[in-house]
């Protein structure tokens, strides 16, 4: 019996269907176009993701993440995580989560489900291990969506005091024919906020030779945390 299929089954509700279509950009020509919800909110589910994850098997997870529902889909990646990282010592299992994660990326369609997975997964187990993979995602994604993992992913790196691949990757970005999507802009200026929170002065040497050539979206996003009168010589010039 796949529990983390029935269960979140279970929680769907009806009334929250419409606000999480509109706000998941569902509508014709959106991003999210024709994606279908349940109506249930991400702490909802990450609640029943910790009753079922001990008992969810990999065929589950095949059931979940190839669902038409998006909350069964974010379920059984918030699932792979909880498998990821409470199996530390046994790398086989963890090479088998990372496998499936990359194998099965067609269902990671919306920005939620890449950024509440793809650094606690992905982030992780390159800590330690060559990270040609997210620049080849970054440079060559089929989808925006794999091109945001690429960069997203680089946030445990961050956490960890190593910002030179979110550099990196988006240099990546800025060498992309433009225009870029707004997600991939916002994900690029969010990325370079965080790594600027870790040395902000090192963030200001890099935008003072790119900034000129940066979609307004991401500078905007990676100038946030600058003073007023710093922002707007950015902007202004």
């Amino acid at each position: 019996m796949n529990n983390l299929y029935t269960e979140i089954l279970a929680h769907q509700d009806p009334s929250q269907v419409e606000g999480l279509s509109r706000f998941f950009k569902t509508g014709k020509g959106q991003y999210g176009e024709g994606d279908k919800f349940l109506g249930i909110k991400v702490p909802v589910t990450r609640q029943v993701v910790k009753q079922c994850w001990a008992k969810t098997t990999f065929d589950d997870l095949e059931t979940c993440i190839a669902s038409e529902y998006h909350e069964m889909r974010l379920a059984a990646l918030l699932t792979l995580v909880e498998f990821f990282k409470h199996n530390k010592k046994d790398v086989a299992l963890q090479q088998r989560c990372v496998d499936f994660y990359l194998t099965h990326t067609q269902f990671i369609n919306n920005w939620d489900l890449v950024d509440l997975s793809c650094y606690e997964l992905l982030g992780v187990w390159l800590l330690d291990k060559d990270r040609t993979l997210l620049y080849d995602l970054a440079r060559n994604g089929k989808t925006i969506w794999e091109q945001r993992i690429g960069i997203v992913s680089t946030m445990q790196f961050l956490r960890h005091g190593d910002l030179d691949d979110t550099y990196a990757i988006a240099e990546l970005f800025l060498a992309k024919p433009q225009p870029l999507h707004d997600l991939l802009q916002k994900a690029v200026g969010w990325l370079l906020r965080e790594a600027g929170k870790r040395d902000e002065q090192r963030l200001k040497d890099w935008l003072s030779t790119r900034y000129q050539a940066m979609p307004r979206t991401m500078l905007r996003y990676a100038i946030e945390k600058f003073t007023e009168e710093e922002r707007k010589s950015f902007i202004t010039r």
